[in-house]
């Protein structure tokens, strides 16, 4: 929630510059200071600071925020003013001017037989691209596709899938956004695999641990904790409250989520959150737990009324929280968080709590009122 910010203190003649900045990337920030003060990245000292709020904001490739500052700084020094300078955007810069998720388009055919098993996936991605024109276009596009966009896509199901990409090139300034790809791929496979499950009328459990048979046991361990931690199906849910699953695995943590959910005056309320999560050995389980109170929460902004960035006439609408919602107290849920006991290597928890809320909140939402959420954030009526 922190606004972007950077203070900088320059010496009498200005070759020596001290930066004081909340930066996901130091390395970056220094080369790009020392280049818009017109010094070597070696005069350049970076204090770097907790980020109040980074999610990638913080991770810029083009150091917008901290560029900015150190003009401001010198043309402080050039008035005569000998004192550190703190640059700090106000909440209507912070939203009209950011780098924002991108819209992605995925559209799906699919071919399963009465048992639910699927015959055929023809599956077609348009989205810009995260990484093209930045420092890492050149090791993560490959034959024209970032590879960010599909990562989620298909594993762990044993699904015949016939995958596209299109990267359109749109005027609107993109950047990744807390758990990447995933973001869009597992809302999509979670709640297409939800649907399909609906079909061939069987339990969403029941049928993705059949799906994952004996080949994926993390995602098996953390779905039946979830399950059971959540004690679905076996306690009887209020009137007009349902049950919403999904799993996903990104940076190589697999978080299943077991939700109940209700409609209430044409408004979604996510109620119950219970996730079981496999990151191999829990070093600090209260981090994890943190971590995924944290995920659980941007999860759910994704879905909630008015939570959009639109443009008309090539300029940002929303200005500030008045026209942008977030998630608020009363929108939490009561959420609970287990980790499957493990003593191998640990692997990602910064991110993977935050992919299979949506899903698991729109597969509630889907068995309560007969329709497919189709687009975040949710539309009820």
């Amino acid at each position: 929630m922190e606004p972007l910010n950077c203070t900088v203190q320059l010496n009498a003649d200005g070759s020596q510059a001290q930066l004081w900045v909340g930066t996901q990337m130091p390395g970056v920030e220094s080369v790009a200071a020392a280049q818009a003060l017109g010094i070597s990245p070696q005069q350049v000292t970076m204090h770097v600071q907790m980020a109040g709020g980074g999610f990638g904001r913080r991770a810029v490739p083009s150091c917008d925020y901290v560029i900015e500052s150190c003009h401001v700084a010198k043309a402080a020094r050039s008035a005569g003013i000998q004192a550190p300078i703190r640059t700090i955007w106000s909440r209507e810069d912070d939203i009209k001017g950011g780098y924002y998720r991108p819209m992605h388009v995925h559209r799906a055919e699919i071919a399963y037989d009465e048992q639910g098993q699927v015959q055929a996936w023809d599956h077609v991605i348009v989205g810009q691209s995260i990484v093209a024109g930045t420092p890492f276009e050149g090791f993560l596009i490959k034959d024209g596709i970032d590879g960010t966009t599909i990562e989620g896509m298909r594993d762990p199901y044993p699904i015949p899938m016939r995958l596209s990409v299109h990267h359109p090139k749109v005027n609107v300034p993109v950047l990744w956004w807390r758990s990447v790809g995933s973001t869009h791929t597992a809302y999509v496979m979670e709640t297409l695999i939800d649907e399909i499950a609906r079909g061939a009328k069987q339990d969403p459990v029941a049928y993705r641990l059949k799906q994952f048979a004996d080949k994926h046991p993390r995602h098996t361990a953390a779905l039946k904790l979830a399950v059971e931690k959540s004690g679905y199906n076996k306690r009887r849910l209020p009137k007009g409250h349902a049950w919403g699953v999904a799993v996903h695995e990104s940076f190589q943590t697999v978080v299943a989520y077991v939700v109940t959910a209700s409609v209430q005056n044409g408004q979604a309320k996510l109620h119950t959150a219970t996730a079981g999560v496999h990151c191999n050995l829990a070093v600090n389980p209260k981090t994890i737990e943190a971590q995924v109170h944290g995920a659980a929460l941007m999860g759910l902004g994704m879905c909630i009324e008015n939570a959009a960035i639109t443009l008309k006439d090539g300029v940002v609408e929303q200005s500030n929280f008045g026209q942008y919602a977030v998630a608020r107290m009363t929108d939490m849920p009561q959420v609970s968080v287990h980790i499957v006991p493990s003593a191998d290597p640990p692997t990602g928890m910064g991110e993977p709590g935050l992919p299979p809320l949506a899903p698991a909140f729109a597969n509630a939402i889907a068995k309560l009122t007969g329709k497919v959420q189709r687009s975040l954030p949710f539309k009820i009526s």
